[in-house]
């Protein structure tokens, strides 16, 4: 069934009955507006992203369940990033003519799917038709407490640099896939189903252990250096103590220049925050307890230094905060 035939407003009625509520929205699907509250004392955290076919994913690549899931993420990740909790989603389509029903519903399928893991509710959003490819805006409303917050400034010249999981795997996949190589499933699941570290960002918020944080999705020198403009700092990345998967390091020992992949590759959606040297203790602990990697892979210097890679031989050289550019790069 094409979406002509069952109508804007008959799909509409199908993500409504799939949708879950809860008891902070006031008005969901349905109305002109949604009307949801937060917890007393905190502070709305609002975040939006666009995902098109052929810039940010090709169908050709990705079933549509996992597709939606990873609409989910990339969100929710941006909320995690300032230490907050996500709450409220809204999702807007625009869809091209040819598409069948049964791949959206697959596709809002995957979507709750991940909403549910992140404990978020879709509660609002637009469809219409597109003349060109699929188009997906997804908006995610979270809150956090104002003293727990932790934003892009704030990291300070002796802090350790710090990020969660491992770097390079999407980027890796992504390569493999543009090249029509045969995908090692880890390797592709962190390129489609990535996993927004939302526990880890609300453990670091309120234990105040990050003085800076954001989350990697343009790269690791890219997004360290967005951290390192608004802290107003340089910093020191050591080659040596990037966190890198199995698979990842079976493939860089047969081609050393993919290690570039894991300093600027993009869309791991880790966590990459600076903490007190003196609190290093205590980030282990935190680490154990919320079941979460975490690796140190630098310091941050005063901003004469700028930023700096520390080969394994312990020599530096200048790094430009190099990463995904919408407006840079071609489309993939």
């Amino acid at each position: 069934m094409k979406l002509a035939e069952l109508g804007e407003f008959g799909f509409i009625e199908r993500i409504r009955a799939a949708a879950r509520s809860e008891a902070s929205v006031r008005c969901g699907i349905g109305d002109d507006c949604a009307a949801v509250t937060v917890p007393a004392g905190h502070l709305l955290l609002t975040t939006t992203d666009l995902l098109i076919e052929g810039v940010h994913f090709q169908l050709a690549w990705s079933d549509m369940r996992t597709l939606g899931r990873k609409s989910v993420t990339v969100n929710v990740s941006d909320v995690a990033a300032m230490g907050g909790q996500p709450r409220h989603l809204y999702l807007g389509l625009g869809i091209p003519a040819a598409m069948e029903v049964a791949d959206l519903e697959q596709f809002i399928e995957g979507f709750l799917e991940a909403a549910r893991e992140y404990d978020t509710v879709l509660i609002g959003g637009d469809t219409c038709r597109s003349s060109g490819p699929l188009l997906i805006s997804v908006t995610a409303e979270g809150s956090v407490a104002p003293e727990q917050m932790v934003r892009r400034a704030g990291a300070r010249a002796g802090d350790v640099l710090v990020v969660s999981g491992t770097l390079g795997d999407s980027a890796l996949a992504l390569r493999h896939l543009a090249a029509g190589r045969p995908q090692q499933p880890m390797l592709a699941a962190r390129h489609h189903d990535p996993t927004a570290r939302v526990a880890l960002g609300r453990a670091l918020a309120e234990t105040g252990l990050a003085t800076a944080m954001i989350d990697v999705s343009d790269g690791l020198l890219a997004d360290l250096g967005h951290i390192l403009t608004a802290s107003g700092v340089g910093a020191v990345v050591r080659e040596a103590c990037l966190p890198l998967s199995e698979p990842f390091r079976q493939a860089l020992a047969g081609d050393p220049s993919l290690l570039d992949l894991a300093l600027a590759g993009g869309e791991d959606y880790e966590l990459l925050f600076s903490v007190p040297v003196e609190r290093c203790k205590a980030l282990a602990e935190l680490s154990a307890r919320v079941g979460v990697p975490l690796t140190r892979i630098g310091t941050v210097e005063p901003s004469h230094r700028g930023l700096l890679i520390q080969d394994a031989a312990g020599h530096c050289r200048k790094a430009s905060a190099s990463g995904f550019n919408h407006f840079r790069h071609g489309s993939g």
